[in-house]
């Protein structure tokens, strides 16, 4: 069970399933752009954009560390539905992913990692305008000294309100126990990093926020 904090009061939430949202950049020449890139070295287009990809109930995780197997999987920071008993509710996730596997299958890598996600939220009405909403990550290795890796706001991602939509008709309804994470930001390093330590948090303008941070601790590859 997934127990979040929300504006002071305890939320439990058995998860029934978890979805990832791909593709969901609001610039639709840079999806595409994006789309060219990496089918230039060999990785499929998606079906449609965006994406409803589906990973185990068991993904969605409150955890201050995980484990991944090689060291070519990464984090990144995504708001995340959450619909409870009482309502819809938004929190911080990471949709950590193993980006060697990405190259062959995006789906399988989505599946191969653990997706953690922060343990407060706050109540999320569709309707309101939430573009302003500021979400970021940033990385390290050392545990203290930290490079910002990701930076913007929900106005580069789809609208959360048509994410749900698009995943209410790929599921056949938003049932109670579903987990949705809604999609990220490009990066501000050259290129995707991993790293060991990983932290992110959303933002509101009122200076509320939430947050996420773990540990990737990286399993030996056995042949």
């Amino acid at each position: 069970m997934l127990l979040f904090d929300v504006e002071g009061r305890k939320v439990g939430v058995e998860v029934t399933s978890v979805v990832i949202a791909g593709w969901t950049g609001r610039n639709k020449e840079a999806v595409q752009h994006h789309i060219d890139e990496l089918a230039a070295i060999g990785v499929a287009p998606p079906s449609t954009v965006p994406l409803f990809y589906r990973a185990a109930r068991t993904q969605a995780v409150q955890s201050d560390s995980i484990e991944v197997l090689g060291g070519e999987t990464s984090g990144e920071v995504e708001p995340v539905l959450v619909m409870t008993d009482d309502g819809l509710i938004l929190t911080v996730g990471s949709d950590h992913t193993d980006r060697a596997l990405e190259a062959y299958s995006v789906a399988l890598s989505k599946q191969v990692s653990t997706k953690p996600l922060g343990r407060s939220a706050w109540r999320f009405d569709l309707a309101a305008d939430n573009d302003s909403i500021a979400l970021s990550s940033m990385i390290s290795n050392d545990g203290s000294s930290w490079t910002p890796y990701q930076d913007g706001t929900f106005a580069e991602i789809r609208s959360l309100a048509s994410l749900f939509a698009g995943a209410e008709q790929a599921l056949g309804g938003f049932s109670v126990g579903t987990v949705m994470y809604c999609g990220t930001l490009p990066v501000l390093t050259p290129e995707i990093t991993p790293s060991r330590f990983f932290k992110a948090e959303i933002r509101r303008p009122d200076g509320a926020t939430l947050a996420v941070q773990y540990t990737t601790e990286t399993l030996p590859i056995v042949a």
